[in-house]
């Protein structure tokens, strides 16, 4: 679906900064930024994706960090139907 199509059904575009361990060096902590559309505030996205994490990668989260922000709902969206002309 296109992000517009996804706002309209209540997605938001969702970023989160999730701080893992690193494999060889586990006291030391590293970034990463993940950002897509999702429906707050159950984040069934983010979830499966820290599912996916858990299960198959190697650095352990240590944290998450969670902001969305709602772009458009279905009441900011409008169409028009007119024709302009220009000279």
């Amino acid at each position: 679906m296109n992000a517009v199509a996804l706002q309209l059904r209540d997605y938001r575009l969702t970023t989160a900064e999730i701080l893992y361990h690193m494999p060889d060096h586990p006291g030391l902590l590293q970034t990463f930024v993940w950002q897509e559309y999702d429906l707050a505030p159950k984040f069934p996205e983010l979830r499966r994706f820290l599912d996916f994490w858990s299960r198959n990668l190697d650095g352990k989260l240590h944290s998450v960090k969670v902001a969305n922000q709602k772009i458009i709902s279905a009441s900011d969206w409008m169409t028009h139907d007119c024709e302009l002309t220009l000279h």
